[in-house]
């Protein structure tokens, strides 16, 4: 085995050295060209390491091509505007100084090609360092633009390179997370993030069109993962950090205006939320919708289908569609229709066991919070969530309880359900319907709380002690629900094992002074020693 690892070990030395005679070979090449024209075949060398397999010699050649072209876009020696084919340079009348600037434009249009075919190589590094070239070369082009672009409306920012690389960062295949969260740092630049906005939005309608709507969900987590690491400015002052310097009517860029990134920021999100998602992503978008979507919109209505439609898929997602309701209703005077009716019939069991119970429950305390909502709602809600308490956790119970106190608290009218005159020797059966979906018709003010007089037994202590609430009259200052929200199991066993420990408990009154004797001799009396 000696000699095996031996001859492991030197092939690793070799492929080293190898790496570093190939990272300086491609400098001595870099300087060469830049030196003189006459090597300018050179480039060719450095674009065959490009493609080469050893990971190091890529990144060498990745180097060396970013000093190569980035000194060939400030020199000026790339052709500009409209490149013609190598064989018509050659053919046409153009001068020694044109063709070697279409020959490097060529040269340099297969180098992004082949960086552009690395951000989707199997080795992190590779990528990272190909599109970390590939915004060099960006803001190279944005100081010296190689396209005459439209002056009025894009100014010298090269839209098309960073297409193509959003166009590459959106995989269909790979998960591009890692990568992506890389290139975020390139969006706090805000002409960068004003174009990569709107390729995504070119990319998503492309795509999605193209698989006829169907979910693409490894396409769509990469959407999504990008789009959410865009941070939008709250202020038109805050605009600032440019990648490329517009020299003329700098405030007439559309990438220099608040609004304008207001909307496509909003063009963006709707393009990629009226398909159809994974259930995954659902609760990915609806846990940020409400701070980081709906507050940087033009029109943040426009996003009332994308809710409705999450609202009416049940369980987890409708809990986590009531945040964006909320936002409009209460901040852009939404009218939503059967909106109470839709939360009565989101209370069922599994909602004490969900990830977002704390948020929920802060939610339907906000909703409940007005005294103008007709007692017959009111009292649903408190009746309902009651029966569901029969089968809570401790830890949910901890928040019901509370909540239905307030609810008794802000509408007096509702305390005919602790006070229920009734004969104690007449059997009572309870008219309350629990499958009846419409609040309304549920009869709830005809039952009672009986629900809470059973849960003063409960095996908890602390349900039992809130449970004995019901008994006195409640005071009207109302409870506050917020420090229960969070409380986990574990908490509560944390704090039932941290009691105070009780004093020593004497266990005989008469000290025993040898063996079976003592303590009115009662071992003596029953047993004995052999």
């Amino acid at each position: 085995m000696a000699p095996a690892k031996k001859r492991n070990v030197s092939s690793v030395k070799t492929a080293e050295k190898s790496a570093k005679k190939a990272k300086v070979d491609l400098s001595k090449s870099v300087e060469r060209i830049l030196e003189s024209r006459k090597h300018a075949n050179d480039v060719f060398d450095i674009l065959e390491s490009l493609q080469a397999e050893q990971e190091k010699e890529v990144i060498s050649a990745v180097a060396a091509c970013s000093e190569l072209f980035c000194a060939l876009l400030e020199r000026k020696e790339l052709f500009l505007g409209k490149l013609p084919g190598e064989e018509d340079a050659l053919s046409g009348g153009y001068s020694a100084g044109d063709k070697y600037q279409i020959f490097m434009r060529h040269r340099y249009t297969s180098c992004v090609e082949i960086l552009l075919e690395h951000l989707s190589h199997e080795q992190y590094d590779i990528k990272e360092s190909a599109m970390c070239c590939l915004m060099k070369f960006a803001a190279g082009e944005g100081r010296h633009p190689l396209e005459d672009l439209d002056w009025s409306e894009h100014y010298s920012f090269p839209r098309e390179l960073i297409q193509a690389l959003v166009d590459n960062l959106l995989s269909k295949t790979t998960d591009n997370s890692l990568l992506i969260s890389r290139f975020q740092e390139f969006l706090e630049m805000e002409d960068v993030r004003y174009y990569v906005m709107s390729s995504i939005r070119d990319n998503v309608g492309k795509v999605m069109d193209k698989n006829k709507g169907a979910v693409v969900p490894v396409y769509q987590n990469n959407v999504f993962t990008l789009m959410s690491s865009i941070s939008m400015p709250n202020q038109e002052s805050e605009l600032t950090n440019f990648m490329v310097k517009q020299e003329a009517k700098h405030e007439d860029w559309k990438a220099a205006k608040l609004h304008e990134h207001k909307r496509v920021f909003e063009r963006m999100w709707l393009g990629f939320l009226k398909y159809k998602l994974p259930n995954s992503m659902y609760k990915k978008v609806l846990v940020i919708l409400h701070d980081s979507i709906l507050p940087y919109m033009s029109k943040p209505t426009l996003m009332i289908d994308f809710l409705t439609a999450a609202y009416e898929i049940g369980g987890a997602i409708s809990l986590l569609a009531l945040n964006g309701l909320f936002v409009l209703i209460h901040q852009h005077n939404l009218d939503y229709p059967d909106f109470y009716k839709k939360l009565y019939n989101l209370l069922e069991p599994s909602v004490f066991h969900v990830k977002y119970r704390a948020r929920f429950f802060h939610l339907a305390n906000l909703f409940l919070s007005s005294s103008h909502l007709p007692v017959y709602l009111v009292a649903a809600f408190a009746k309902r969530l009651a029966r569901l308490a029969l089968t809570a956790p401790p830890t949910a119970l901890l928040i019901v309880l509370p909540f239905i106190y307030n609810l008794i608290r802000r509408h007096p009218s509702c305390r005919v359900l602790i006070h229920k005159p009734s004969t104690e020797d007449e059997p009572f059966e309870d008219p309350y319907l629990m499958d009846e979906e419409d609040p309304a018709q549920c009869r709830a003010l005809e039952s009672s709380l009986w629900e809470i007089k059973s849960l003063q037994k409960h095996y908890h202590p602390d349900v039992a002690k809130a449970a004995l609430l019901i008994n006195t009259p409640l005071s009207e200052q109302e409870d506050d629900i917020s420090e229960t929200l969070e409380v986990t199991t574990y908490e509560l066993m944390e704090k039932d094992l941290k009691q105070p420990e009780i004093k020593s408990v004497p266990l005989e009154f008469e000290t025993a002074t040898r063996l079976l004797k003592g303590g009115g001799d009662v071992l003596g009396q029953h047993f004995c020693l052999a």
